[in-house]
């Protein structure tokens, strides 16, 4: 099956792409230079991608509905819910012995 959804999570310099299937399966999820950006969406079939909105979401926005895809702008309210707060235990801050 071919993707119909992707949330892309804008940044500096690194992208990160989550493409779904119609059934919810995993399909691509992959991160992306800001030079990759265009050639990747070029090369994807159209599909519904999703983007917080931010600074630089409208360029982006602007860049893939020229490519044909439908993209839908959220508020980063609606984003919240899916963001990840498990992380790996070598990522957390040490304690400092001092008390």
């Amino acid at each position: 099956m071919g993707i119909t959804m992707i949330g892309l999570d804008l940044a500096k310099s690194i992208f990160q792409v989550h493409g779904v299937d119609a059934s919810g399966a995993v399909v691509v999820r992959k991160a992306l230079r800001r030079s990759q950006v265009i050639s990747f969406f070029a090369k994807t079939a159209r599909c519904l991608v999703g983007i917080e909105a931010c600074g630089t979401s409208h360029h982006w926005a602007r860049e893939l509905i020229a490519l044909g895809h439908n993209v839908k702008l959220m508020p980063p309210a609606y984003v919240k819910p899916y963001v990840s707060a498990a992380k790996p235990m070598r990522l957390m801050p040490k304690r400092s012995a001092r008390r």
